[in-house]
């Protein structure tokens, strides 16, 4: 039976020699976001952002809800997938970092897409719930320690066969080592724990990045 393989350095140029389809606008944002100290931990990576487009795209969503926005790579990503009557709510805790996507969701043409609202995600969630929100798909890509809540509250939002994907999921292999029992790990490792034995949804953890699960509610 064929085993996953080990994505080494030559492996991933590979892959996006002959898969990534790139243009200078998605460049433009990588760089930009290179700047900021961190950033190689917190930017999702292109071929993960061409999925995400690709994961709209098929679902045919046309309201997507992102927990955490940092620069709006993924927002970018997701919102050139939408019709263009389609709605990307996006949350950040701070303003400073959609600020820096703004300027290349510009040039993508998908600035009117967008709405960014700044401030603690679980009341930017209370509030969507009250405004009767319903979403199509849904990117969780926000602090590790509140995963738990963004699932449970964002799972209301989504529509019945809507897709909730979640990042980081595998969080640099550390849900694995029981030893490993800081507060984000632990979130993460109870976050799929939920997910395996929630009855309300499909779910498949993919080993691509740092871990992506898919969850679609029935």
């Amino acid at each position: 039976m064929a085993q996953q393989i080990t994505a080494n350095q030559e492996i991933l140029d590979y892959v996006r020699a002959t898969s990534l389809r790139d243009d200078q606008v998605l460049a433009g944002l990588r760089a930009e976001t290179a700047t900021v100290p961190a950033a190689q931990a917190l930017q999702v990576m292109p071929e993960e952002g061409q999925l995400l487009a690709l994961l709209v795209g098929l679902t045919g969503a046309r309201a997507v809800l992102e927990i955490g926005t940092f620069t709006g790579y993924s927002t970018l990503c997701m919102a050139r997938a939408l019709p263009t009557d389609g709605r990307l709510v996006t949350c950040d805790i701070a303003a400073k970092w959609p600020d820096m996507g703004r300027p290349f969701w510009e040039k993508a043409g998908v600035a009117d897409l967008i709405e960014v609202r700044v401030g603690d995600a679980r009341a930017t969630l209370a509030a969507l719930r009250e405004e009767g929100a319903e979403f199509d798909f849904v990117f969780v890509d926000a602090d590790k320690s509140g995963y738990l809540h963004y699932y449970e509250e964002s799972l209301p939002l989504l529509r019945p066969g809507g897709l909730i994907v979640v990042d980081n999921t595998l969080f640099f292999g550390r849900v694995a080592d029981p030893a490993v029992t800081d507060i984000d790990t632990v979130s993460v490792r109870e976050l799929n724990t939920r997910l395996h034995t929630d009855e309300r949804v499909e779910i498949c953890l993919l080993p691509m990045a740092d871990g992506i699960t898919l969850v679609r509610k029935k």
